[in-house]
């Protein structure tokens, strides 16, 4: 039997109310493209139907670190919302020359999650929560892994939330490897306000996070 893999499955949140969803698509796929070029999918974004994206991470450290920085480097206005599924997958018909269509359990329960990601933001105390993990091989993710990766995602989905959206674009530098004055040079700001705008972010701890991360797939 084959290893399990972890489905990813996007999509971009209140797509409707963009005015150039096509650029918004664009801008989607060149975020998760700059995170492949550092941290490389199994098998990297594609774009399926409507405002869907799917791809295939060999690892979970590798799925998380790509579902967060992805996100952390879009620009202010867009977002995604991402379901990470871990499960068998299996190619079922070629479309065209693109990717194969995918099917199995890691696709199943990436979808289940998308869903409980999207349920739990239309709640009233949770509007923030953009990411969820399930696994296919347990009954409703109810094991100790899975609520512990659940914790961290709540966790890194409400520092985002309240990140101005420089200090967004400070933090996925930074997770990309660019040093400060790097950031700063991009940016067009001094050293010292990158700095700080991490320190009171509390996207110091982000980037320390995410080089775990980025580790653990190494």
């Amino acid at each position: 039997m084959s290893s399990p893999r972890y489905a990813l499955i996007v999509d971009i949140v209140r797509s409707r109310d963009l005015a150039d969803r096509a650029a918004a698509q664009t801008d989607v796929l060149d975020a998760f493209a700059r995170a492949h070029d550092v941290v490389p999918l199994e098998t990297p974004l594609w774009a399926t139907v409507g405002d869907e994206f799917q791809a295939l991470a060999a690892t979970l450290p590798a799925a998380v670190w790509t579902a967060t920085v992805a996100r952390l480097l879009l620009p202010d206005g867009i977002d995604v919302r991402v379901g990470i599924g871990r499960g068998e997958t299996r190619d079922v018909a070629q479309d065209g020359d693109g990717p194969a269509i995918k099917d199995g359990s890691a696709w199943w329960s990436a979808r289940d999650a998308i869903d409980e990601a999207h349920r739990r933001a239309d709640r009233k105390e949770s509007p923030w929560v953009r990411t969820w993990y399930l696994d296919g091989a347990t009954s409703g993710g109810a094991d100790d892994s899975v609520a512990l990766v659940d914790a961290q995602l709540l966790v890194t989905d409400r520092m985002i939330d309240g990140m101005t959206p420089s200090q967004r674009s400070y933090v996925g530098a930074s997770a990309l490897g660019r040093t400060q004055a790097q950031v700063a040079a991009l940016h067009d700001v001094t050293q010292p306000a990158v700095s700080q705008g991490l320190r009171r972010s509390g996207g110091t701890a982000l980037v320390g996070a995410l080089a775990l991360l980025e580790e653990a797939v190494r």
